[in-house]
């Protein structure tokens, strides 16, 4: 039997539970193993795959977590919408913990990491000025104003590489070119759902006020964590009724993205 899955989650591993009548898949990709197995379930009527970003034991740092592999995994089962919970850090005063912001734009502070399936064989130019699918925000703002989240509609994840935080200079400096909030996975997860034509949405909990919006020693590790862990519940929960609230059928431009683009192989 050919298991197919019509939407995919990257998280943590806080949203296994996500899913009824899961059952796991092991997967290779031309890219190597996704970061861990692929679970496969329902949320509702939706048939879901769940990938968790680090790996189940979370081995994975930011900067070797598999993307490539991750998002070849969802698309060989048929996923063609992807949401993308993460934990973030605020730039800004008024996003406190807690907040849940649907970015609309990215910036790309990365550096190292391979962000495109097309380096071989010619370039692929993939249009990107709007990172994230129009409809999949849509209705994550909606799904969250009605489960009375802080919810934010658009603003500016800034993708650093970690897995360090960012010193006090670079957080106010990011802030002060009107930047929201920042993370370390956003990218380059958002330009290779592009350059498959996947749809993908990040759903961002903000965890901390980052290093230069607010005096003293600066967000840890553990204080990330923490505050995660016990938001999760609720997480899942904005994560499943957005799953169910997604269209069946895509009317926005992300299925479009590679029409009349020369590509050197063919897609899953």
């Amino acid at each position: 039997m050919v298991i197919r899955a019509d939407i995919g989650v990257i998280g943590g591993s806080g949203f296994y539970s996500l899913l009824d009548d899961a059952e796991e898949m092991e997967l290779t990709t031309p890219y190597g193993p996704p970061s861990d197995v692929v679970t496969i379930g329902r949320i509702g009527s939706r048939s879901v795959a769940f990938i968790p970003r680090h790996g189940r034991d979370h081995r994975f740092p930011p900067h070797r977590i598999p993307y490539r592999a991750n998002l070849w995994a969802l698309r060989s089962l048929g996923v063609r919408q992807v949401l993308a919970p993460s934990a973030v850090g605020s730039l800004q005063a008024e996003y406190g913990p807690g907040a849940m912001v649907i970015p609309d734009q990215l910036v790309d502070r990365t550096s190292g990491r391979v962000q495109t399936y097309y380096d071989i064989d010619g370039a692929v130019h993939v249009s990107f000025a709007d990172p994230y699918c129009p409809s999949g925000r849509a209705v994550a703002v909606r799904t969250a104003q009605s489960g009375d989240w802080q919810t934010v509609d658009g603003g500016t994840l800034v993708v650093i590489e970690g897995p360090r935080f960012s010193t006090r200079a670079e957080s106010q400096w990011f802030a002060g070119n009107g930047w929201s909030i920042v993370g370390m996975t956003g990218f380059p997860e958002a330009v290779l759902a592009r350059e498959l034509a996947l749809c993908y949405t990040s759903l961002c909990l903000v965890t901390d006020h980052d290093a230069g919006v607010e005096a003293g020693q600066g967000v840890t590790h553990d204080e990330v964590l923490e505050f995660f862990a016990q938001n999760v519940t609720r997480m899942r929960t904005l994560v499943a009724d957005t799953v169910e609230a997604l269209p069946a059928e895509r009317t926005c431009p992300c299925g479009s993205a590679l029409d009349g683009l020369k590509l050197p192989f063919d897609l899953p």
